[in-house]
């Protein structure tokens, strides 16, 4: 019952399967076709020139460089404290197993392009992966044709900020089969992040097992709980600020005061005149917007786990205490001055979040996505000795004999006895 975009990934899979089937097989030349078709570009190459990529920084407002400077300096905090240490164990005297995080070599940053440019994911997806020591990282846009066939100057201006020397213009599922299945001007990539739209979510289901992905990111949504201390005014423009993000976004205010939607829905008429795309917000309010009315915080908690929001603001009276109890939300605003927005761009926490639900089970992007756990495993005679006869038993159990001669070669049980 609860509002959400009808997200038919399903369906575009089975649209988006031929195109990184056709750029497995054919590589670049398909990669130019359906940029071609799609986005109305026809580029001989997608690799994106060193000089117009320092065209980009040199041009752009020198206000919005320093607030990605400023985005990407908090992100760098936030996502190098998530950095884990080396771990070892010592489980048997004679036996270690250290734990390494071993970065993977290569990252494909993918950035959407679609309704409005998005220069703070380049940040949110370029810096966890520098965090986490990838040694390449690639990056793919859309082409704009207002821009000559490059990407938006903002996202190439935040490359180069972040010292990205590799960008493409390539947009969709073409782009992302590029980076798992490489072509004769893009590496095959190791890992792929980003956001997008459902032929985007849909491409990172089909290619994952080819590559690994950091989640099927869709329109995205936000889950308010709020009680008689939230300012409606607050309330309505948050409400406001994710619905204009896509027709498809999802908003959720759940509330244990019966007042507060006749209040929020005040604001909104009054807010919702002057924002600039008071048609897009008009249209995701009315599709996929509604007010639960709850008996109290507990069951407000329940809802909105049953929901499980990407993003989810808590204005409540001891909205921390409420916000330690949330099991599932991909980001978490607490009180009446973290709003959404601010984590969008400069809480230094990451935008790249679940939607449609997974956050039940799926984080937002960090380091952990560009890192691999490798365990390292060093054993003495004496210690391999002490354990083969449980190996004996296992390897007996599983019918393995040969996993069994594999101890008993290095200590035969005539030498153990002795």
């Amino acid at each position: 019952m609860l509002p959400r975009a009808a997200l038919d990934v399903d369906r575009a899979v089975e649209l988006v399967r031929p195109i990184t089937e056709d750029v497995r097989v054919r590589g670049g030349a398909a990669v130019r076709e359906y940029t071609r078709r799609f986005d109305g570009v026809d580029l001989a190459h997608t690799r994106v020139s060193a000089e117009a990529i320092a065209h980009a920084l040199a041009t752009i407002d020198p206000a919005v460089r320093d607030a990605l400077e400023e985005a990407a300096r908090r992100a760098r905090v936030v996502h190098e404290a998530q950095l884990p240490d080396r771990r070892d164990s010592l489980p048997a005297e004679g036996l270690t197993v250290s734990t390494r995080f071993v970065p993977v070599e290569r990252a494909g940053v993918y950035v959407p392009g679609g309704l409005v440019a998005y220069p703070s994911s380049v940040v949110m997806n370029v810096v966890p992966a520098q965090a986490a020591g990838v040694d390449s990282i690639a990056v793919a846009s859309p082409p704009q044709k207002e821009f000559g066939g490059l990407p938006h100057p903002a996202v190439l201006a935040a490359c180069a900020l972040l010292g990205i020397t590799e960008v493409h213009a390539v947009g969709g599922a073409q782009a992302l089969a590029m980076f798992a299945y490489g072509t004769d001007e893009c590496a095959p990539a190791d890992v792929i992040t980003g956001p997008g739209n459902v032929y985007v979510a849909a491409a990172k289901r089909v290619l994952q097992g080819v590559v690994g992905i950091d989640g099927e990111n869709g329109p995205t949504e936000i889950g308010i709980i709020a009680d008689h201390s939230a300012d409606p005014a607050h309330l309505a423009a948050d409400l406001i600020g994710q619905a204009e993000h896509d027709e498809l976004a999802a908003c959720l205010l759940i509330t244990t005061d019966q007042d507060t939607p006749a209040r929020v829905d005040a604001e909104l008429h009054r807010q919702i005149p002057r924002t600039k795309h008071k048609e897009r917000v008009l249209t995701a309010l009315g599709n996929n917007a509604g007010y639960v009315l709850v008996d109290d915080i507990n069951a407000a908690r329940a809802v909105s786990d049953a929901w499980a929001p990407e993003h989810l603001e808590i204005q409540t009276d001891d909205a921390a205490k409420v916000a330690s109890k949330i099991r599932n939300a991909g980001a978490i605003f607490v009180g009446p001055y973290s709003p959404v927005s601010l984590g969008d761009y400069l809480a230094g926490s990451n935008h790249v979040l679940p939607t449609g639900g997974t956050a039940r089970h799926t984080s937002g992007l960090s380091v952990y996505p560009y890192l691999k756990v490798v365990n390292v495993i060093e054993c003495d005679r004496d210690s391999l000795a002490a354990v083969a006869p449980r190996v004996d038993a296992l390897g007996g159990a599983e019918d393995l004999a040969a996993h069994v001669a594999a101890v008993r070669v290095r200590v035969p049980k005539e030498a153990q006895a002795r």
